[in-house]
């Protein structure tokens, strides 16, 4: 006999509104009320199982995937990132597209990025205002957009450059808005998606007539790439997928930087440890070579801290799977056409896996190997984020640069709350610092 594990009884509108506007109460209220496991419900979609029990998410994460389909629940994005993007698919398309999309995002390729990152966050740098306040997060905002159109986009400066950038930067601003907020904005928001279509498809053509072999940008790899029988990505997939990359490795990163500068500000212990590493491997001053992949990787104090921000604060608080037919997970059979949803935030913050869990402390992932169910923050199984490794080389970059160039600490008393921009969990305020060189 299938059931649905208990939760809130209020009318779906309701709960719905309390998930776009008060998340983590809402989240935190069902926790302590249901436990483990408790069901959602929202208008014109199916109940949603939050679960935070890791045997459970193991089930999920390691479950048959043409069962636990993570396509067709994702289809709230579809109007966002298209109907190809690999976020979008199942089955046999999944795996095709995933496979085409594995190589640009191969380890050995970050070496060819060091240089890129480091001059962007330079640059921005040297624009900052010192002794004087300003918002860190729009900062990051700048320096993660102007990296994914470098690396992925391969659009440097120039008349292209500005185009894309400005549409993007709209794009982003409209997609972050309070879902609630967003229909007012829907004819806008389809019309800088025409813009971007027009943009995407004419740098398609001019990769495809060039034929740069030497090129390191994840478009040209894209457009060169072919299947197992030898078939190439249409314009339309690949649209889908670069946009994907923007929504996904632009706003994600940025956000997960500004927390992990608020936590490193609100713990100086913390802070003066990984500002010892850096520059214990990659120096302190404003004129440094661009560290190494293998000073990067030797970073592990650092990788501690970008870690324990994850823990905390995640950006993405869930990832959901439809099932296809009727699924035991946990202490519940769940009937077919419903939706699991494995929760990054409230597993993150069990004080039975992670003692003082609203502790930041990055000696917690230091020498240790941690269990894939406890700690998720890019998902899992068959649908871990491709872009892991790279998200994590980009702020390890652009932390390592922070630290050795320049001195921040915040502005004043403001308490810094989580606020929701789009589907991402955002600081509020932009966190106001203060910055003076090294």
């Amino acid at each position: 006999m299938c059931e649905l594990p208990p939760g809130p009884r209020v009318p779906p509108l309701f709960q719905m509104f309390q998930w776009i506007s008060r998340p983590i109460p809402f989240m935190r209220s069902c926790a302590e009320t249901y436990g483990n496991a408790f069901t959602i419900r929202f208008i014109a979609t199916p109940p949603m199982v939050f679960i935070s029990e890791p045997a459970a998410i193991k089930q999920v994460f390691t479950g048959d995937p043409a069962n636990l389909r993570a396509g067709r629940a994702n289809r709230i994005l579809k109007p966002i990132v298209g109907s190809n993007s690999i976020l979008m698919l199942d089955g046999v398309r999944h795996r095709r597209e995933r496979k085409l999309l594995m190589p640009p995002f191969h380890g050995e390729r970050m070496r060819l990025y060091s240089r890129m990152m480091c001059e962007i966050v330079d640059r921005s740098i040297d624009s900052w205002p010192i002794g004087a306040s300003f918002p860190i997060h729009p900062q990051m905002q700048e320096i993660t957009l102007d990296i994914i159109l470098r690396a992925a986009f391969g659009v440097a400066e120039g008349e292209r450059r500005w185009r894309l950038r400005r549409t993007m930067v709209e794009a982003l601003r409209l997609a972050g808005r309070n879902p609630l907020l967003l229909v007012a904005a829907w004819n806008r928001l389809v019309r800088i998606r025409r813009e971007i279509d027009r943009l995407l498809y004419d740098e398609i053509a001019r990769r495809k007539a060039t034929a740069q072999e030497d090129s390191s940008d994840i478009m040209t790899l894209l457009v060169a790439a072919r299947d197992e029988e030898g078939r190439p990505m249409s314009d339309e997939e690949i649209r889908d997928e670069m946009v994907t990359m923007l929504v996904a490795g632009h706003e994600t990163t940025a956000t997960s930087l500004a927390w992990a500068i608020h936590s490193l500000l609100q713990n100086p212990k913390v802070l003066a440890a990984a500002r010892a590493e850096v520059a214990h491997v990659v120096g302190e001053g404003p004129r440094l070579p661009p560290p190494s992949p293998e000073q990067i990787a030797s970073l592990e104090y650092l990788d501690a801290v970008i870690k324990e921000t994850a823990r905390l604060n995640p950006v993405v608080p869930i990832v959901v799977r439809r099932l296809e037919k009727d699924t035991p997970i946990g202490d519940t059979k769940i009937q077919a056409g419903n939706i699991v949803a494995p929760c990054i935030y409230l597993t993150h913050r069990r004080p039975d896996l992670w003692p003082d869990p609203e502790v930041f402390n990055p000696d917690r992932f230091v020498g240790r190997r941690i269990d894939p169910y406890t700690f998720f923050p890019f998902g899992g199984g068959t649908r871990h984020c491709l872009g892991a490794a790279f998200a994590t080389y980009e702020m390890k970059i652009v932390l390592a640069r922070l630290l050795s160039r320049v001195s921040l600490r915040t502005d004043g008393g403001q308490r810094v709350r989580v606020v929701r921009r789009g589907i991402t969990f955002a600081p509020s305020g932009g966190i106001p610092v203060i910055a003076s060189m090294n």
